[in-house]
């Protein structure tokens, strides 16, 4: 749909979202590996906002990708976690992981391979151990063996086991798997399909609805009982209490703000102490916050030269970094005189700009050769070198925050580290107002859109980065709820058609200049709000629609 069709649209329907009933959620019911699934089951109730929790929206992972290395990671935890759950797990002998569409496609450059090996034996994103990862790669390719859940160990081949099917995709979505257990006499134990539907959300084949929206895969184990929910996590009482304030898009958002007078981060903190406390809530963003800066920081000083892949991509981070302690970047006056005279001999006319000594002539006068020059703007040097130090680290298999997924993991960083250090007198405070308010905002684009480039191309994540650090730092700058509206909006509008198109499957080129210049646009845009008084003509979600 073309955006301008969606400002069409908007004229002879308020929401044509919230009237889709395709975008309700019903609640499935507990199926086992092994029970029948070919029953009617009724939904026990529906979920019609966009509310999720800031904490599965930013969750803490390994690169280089949130949905091929990461959801397919969490997926193959789960299905192991059910395979002991169920009592079934030293009964298998083999195993056989099948990938379908953009997975087996880009999957060996986005280590989807590496990180359901990583899986199954046992580990999740948020802890696994990254410096040991290619040793026990290794290892499985030459033992020809994988040790299910770090405690079964059974005969795996990774060139006979697990198969690519590079021309065939599974109906519910682009990046689908299949896992299939074996016994010792060759017969099926269990399989179960799964979906890594961007941002480290999986779903499987019964609760793959439109964009997952409140279904998602997140924690693997029950709390109570230690176990894996054979449920997905669909957030029941989590969808119930949010009742308090729920939003489904960004006009109901800000009729929220303003009828409790409240700006999105309150909203947003509001509906997370529901279901956790202060304390808990300030621990968690704090951790994704330290997990960000320090993802920064060992991009800007990796002693690493090149990156993974055959691409042999060098790390520029580290080289950017150093010259912007050595000074090499100065600042320079607010506004630098740049008026031409019409004078002779006036600017146009000089001739100190000459690189070399040659017998003048008279074009040189008018135009003579330029000695090279730095562009003084500081806060564009900043923001790029810390956006690229993230994304290569991503890039690397380093641990990075899905923000709101690994390709542009770079982005709200970014953008957050440069207010902290060059604009914040409140760090602790700020680090709050913008991470929730980044998240009100991506939960947006997950329900009306989505967060996965295989279904949206690059304006889905680098695109939505962008708005989200728009609608971040207009908030924490000061900016009223239409202003941060506005931002949210503008970084978006401009990153509308945007595709995924990495080389050779990796994410390294384009993404990681691309995390750069979204850091740069998003605090322009946001900028531009600020200067306005948040009134403009197109929606954020009139945007939002026509992804």
């Amino acid at each position: 749909m073309s955006l301008c069709k969606a400002i069409q649209n908007s004229y002879f329907s308020t929401s044509a979202r919230c009237a889709d009933p395709s975008l309700t959620t019903p609640i499935p019911t507990p199926v086992a590996p092994e029970q029948d699934t070919n029953q009617n089951h009724q939904p026990e109730e529906e979920t019609k906002h966009a509310v999720v929790s800031t904490f599965d929206l930013f969750s803490i992972g390994i690169g280089p990708s949130s949905s091929h290395t990461v959801g397919p990671m969490r997926a193959a935890k789960i299905f192991i976690s059910d395979l002991t759950h169920h009592n079934v797990l030293d009964k298998v002998t083999t195993l056989r992981i099948d990938l379908f569409g953009s997975l087996a496609l880009t999957g060996i450059g986005h280590g989807t391979p590496d990180s359901i090996l990583m899986g199954m034996e046992g580990d999740s994103p948020e802890t696994v151990e990254t410096s040991t990862i290619q040793a026990r790669l290794k290892a499985i390719n030459e033992q020809k063996a994988l040790t299910l859940d770090s405690t079964h160990q059974i005969r795996f081949d990774p060139a006979k086991d697990l198969v690519f099917h590079y021309f065939e995709s599974l109906p519910q979505h682009p990046n689908g798997m299949r896992f299939c257990a074996f016994d010792d006499k060759g017969d099926l134990l269990a399989t179960n399909e799964y979906f890594s539907i961007g941002g480290g959300f999986v779903v499987n084949e019964r609760t793959q609805l439109a964009h997952g929206e409140n279904v998602f895969y997140k924690n693997e184990q029950d709390k109570d009982t230690k176990t894996n929910k054979v449920v997905p996590q669909t957030r029941r009482s989590q969808d119930l209490a949010t009742a308090a304030l729920p939003f489904t898009n960004a006009q109901e958002l800000l009729e929220l703000c303003q009828r409790e007078n409240m700006t999105i981060a309150q909203v947003v903190l509001e509906n997370e102490l529901r279901w956790r406390s202060m304390d808990e809530i300030k621990e968690k963003t704090f951790a994704i916050w330290n997990t960000m800066d320090n993802a920064i920081k060992n991009g800007c000083l990796s002693g690493e030269e090149m990156l993974p892949g055959r691409l042999r991509v060098r790390r520029r981070a580290p080289g950017l970094y150093k010259k912007l302690l050595k000074g090499l970047y100065t600042t320079t006056p607010l506004y630098k005189d740049s008026t031409v005279s019409t004078n002779k001999g006036g600017v146009l006319g000089v001739s100190h700009g000459l690189t070399s000594q040659v017998p003048e002539r008279g074009i040189d006068k008018v135009l003579p050769k330029r000695a090279v020059k730095r562009l003084m703007l500081p806060a564009l040097d900043y923001l790029s070198v810390y956006a690229i130090a993230v994304n290569e680290e991503n890039a690397a298999g380093g641990r990075v925050v899905t923000a709101p997924t690994n390709g542009a993991a770079g982005v709200i960083p970014a953008v957050l580290k440069y207010y902290l250090e060059f604009i914040s007198d409140n760090p602790e405070q700020d680090i709050m107002e913008f991470l929730l308010t980044t998240a009100a905002i991506g939960m947006l684009y997950k329900r009306g859109a989505s967060i996965s480039a295989a279904e949206m191309g690059c304006q889905g994540e680098v695109g939505v980065a962008c708005s989200m650090a728009s609608a971040g730092f207009a908030a924490v700058m000061g900016g009223t709820v239409q202003q941060v509206e506005n931002a949210a909006e503008i970084g978006m509008e401009h990153n509308l058609g945007l595709t995924c198109d990495p080389i050779d499957g990796l994410v390294q080129i384009p993404c990681i200049e691309r995390n750069a210049l979204g850091a740069v646009k998003a605090v322009t845009a946001a900028q531009l709000a600020l200067n306005g008084d948040g009134h403009h003509r197109v929606t954020l979600d009139q945007v939002i629609e026509t992804m």
